[in-house]
C-alpha cells in the first residue's frame, strides 16, 4: 500500500481507499482552479417586507470568516446578524448563499474586491449552518506526471467499485498551512484555556509567511500583547482582536476567546472530535472491514429522497437483519456511519464500536469533557458521520493546462479527500 504524507497520518488519515499511484500535481495554482457553488436546500418564498436579504455571492480568494467580517464593516452591522449555510476556503472562486439583516437596496450596493453579488431576495427566514444539499466542483490539477489521466481513470474506477471514497474530515478541517485548530480544540475540551489561545495567537510554523511567523514568535518570547500587538500583520485579525482584549484584560483567556466569531471557537472543537473520527476510520480501512459494508453491531443512516443521510434516524445492525441492510448499502440506500465523539452520542457495537471506544480511551476523553464548562457554548453532543463519501459521476478533461475534474459531493464532504486518492501527493500541494 501507498503511505500517505507524514502531515496527513499526523491528523489520521492514515490510509489511501485506492492502490493506483497518484498523479501528483498540484491545486489552486489559481483561484480558478478551485471553483465551488453551493447548492442549497428550498429557502422560503420571497417576502416583500421579510426580516432579512438572502444574496447570492461569488468570491475569489474570500476565507468565508474573513469576508463576513468585512461585510459586516461595509453595512455598519453587527457579524452575528449575518448568516451562512456554509464556510468555503480562501483560494478558490465560491457561490454561496448568505442572509443579512440589512436592506436589498444596502446589499446590492456593496462594492468588495474580488465578490460580485448575483441575485437578492427579501425572506423571513435566515438559513442555518449545514442546510445544504451539497457543493459542485470543478478543479484543475497542474503539473502532475506524464501518464496522469490513465492513473485518474484507474483510481475513479476503483473508487467507482467501492461506491465512494473514504469520508475523512480534510487538511482544511485542522489548517493545511498550519494545521493547529485541533490542538487549540483539545486544549478547550482539556480546561486549558490558556494553552488555547497562546496556541492560536502564537507557535508560529516554517509554512507561515515570514512576517506571520515573527509576530508569533515574539508573543511567545515576551508574552506582551500590547507590544506584540504592533507587530502583527493587519491581514491577522482574528490574532490581534484577541491580543487587544488580552492588553486591556491580561489572562482573560476566555475573554480572549469570545472575541472569535461563534463559528469559529466550535470549529476548535469540531476539529478535536474530526481527527478522533479520522483515526477510526482508518482503522476499519487497516482491518479490513469496508467503508460500506456492513457489520453486526454497526449503526446505519438510511438515504432521503435527496441523497442526504438520515442520521437522526440510525439503525443498529442485527443478526437478524444483516442481509437485509447489506442489501441497501450495496444498492446506495443506506450508509454505515462512525461515531464524532461528544457528551451524548451512540456508539456502535462490534467491530465498529471496538474501534470507536479504543480511538476515544486512547485520546483521553470522557462524555463530560465535550460539556466543556469553561466555555460552554462550545459543548458538543456528537453525532454521527457516513464513513464512506458517496460520488455520483466524475467529468474528467485533460489538456496543455493539466487535468480538470467536475463532480458534485454531499454537504460535509471534503473534495481533497477525492483529490487525495487521486493525487497522492504532499499536503502542501492541496493548499
Amino acid at each position: 500500500m501507498i503511505a500517505p504524507p507524514e502531515l496527513e497520518r499526523s491528523l489520521g488519515l492514515e490510509r489511501y481507499l485506492t492502490d493506483a499511484p497518484g498523479t501528483g500535481g498540484r491545486l489552486k495554482a489559481s483561484p480558478e482552479d478551485f471553483i465551488v457553488e453551493e447548492v442549497p436546500l428550498a429557502f422560503p418564498p420571497p417576502v416583500k417586507d421579510g426580516k432579512y436579504t438572502v444574496a447570492s455571492l461569488r468570491a475569489r480568494n474570500w476565507e468565508t470568516n474573513r469576508l463576513v467580517g468585512e461585510i459586516a464593516h461595509r453595512l455598519n452591522i453587527p457579524r452575528d446578524t449575518i448568516f451562512f449555510a456554509g464556510t468555503k476556503d480562501k483560494r478558490a472562486v465560491t457561490t454561496q448563499y448568505m442572509a443579512l439583516r440589512a436592506s436589498e437596496e444596502a446589499v446590492r450596493a456593496l462594492d468588495l474586491r474580488d465578490v460580485e453579488i448575483l441575485d437578492t431576495r427579501r425572506v423571513d427566514r435566515a438559513p442555518k449552518i449545514g442546510e445544504l444539499v451539497g457543493n459542485k466542483f470543478i478543479i484543475r490539477i497542474r503539473d502532475a506526471v506524464p501518464d496522469a489521466p490513465a492513473r485518474l481513470h484507474a483510481t475513479l474506477a476503483q473508487v467507482e467499485r467501492e461506491g465512494g471514497f473514504p469520508n475523512y474530515f480534510g487538511l482544511q478541517r485542522f489548517g493545511v498551512l498550519r494545521p493547529i485548530t485541533h490542538l487549540v480544540g483539545e486544549a478547550i475540551l482539556r480546561g486549558d484555556l490558556e494553552r488555547a489561545v497562546r496556541l492560536y495567537v502564537g507557535h508560529p510554523v516554517g509554512t507561515e509567511q515570514e512576517d506571520s511567523r515573527e509576530a508569533r514568535a515574539f508573543f511567545d518570547a515576551t508574552n506582551d500583547p500590547a507590544a506584540a500587538l504592533a507587530k502583527y500583520p493587519r491581514h491577522m485579525n482574528f490574532e490581534r482582536m484577541m491580543l487587544d482584549h488580552l492588553a486591556q484584560r491580561p489572562d482573560d483567556w476566555e475573554g480572549a476567546l469570545w472575541r472569535l466569531p461563534a463559528n469559529l471557537r466550535t470549529m476548535f472543537v469540531y476539529a478535536a472530535q474530526s481527527i478522533l473520527f479520522n483515526r477510526m476510520v482508518s482503522r476499519r480501512l487497516e482491518a479490513g472491514i469496508g467503508l460500506n459494508a456492513p457489520e453486526v453491531g454497526d449503526l446505519v443512516a438510511g438515504i432521503d429522497a435527496e441523497g442526504r443521510p438520515e442520521k437522526d434516524r440510525l439503525h443498529r445492525v442485527t443478526q437478524k437483519n444483516h442481509e437485509r441492510v447489506q442489501k441497501l448499502c450495496s444498492t446506495g440506500g443506506a450508509l454505515v456511519t462512525g461515531v464524532v465523539f461528544g457528551s451524548d452520542v451512540e456508539l456502535a457495537e462490534g467491530p465498529m464500536g471496538n474501534i470507536e471506544r479504543a480511538v476515544v480511551k486512547e485520546a483521553g476523553y470522557t462524555r463530560e469533557d465535550f460539556l466543556v464548562p469553561n466555555l460552554p457554548e462550545v459543548a458538543s453532543y456528537g453525532t454521527r458521520r457516513e464513513l464512506l463519501a458517496p460520488l455520483g459521476p466524475v467529468h474528467t478533461r485533460a489538456d496543455e493546462q493539466g487535468l480538470e475534474l467536475s463532480f458534485f459531493l454531499l454537504k460535509g464532504t471534503y473534495a481533497t479527500c477525492l483529490l487525495r486518492e487521486v493525487m497522492k501527493t504532499e499536503a502542501a500541494n492541496y493548499a
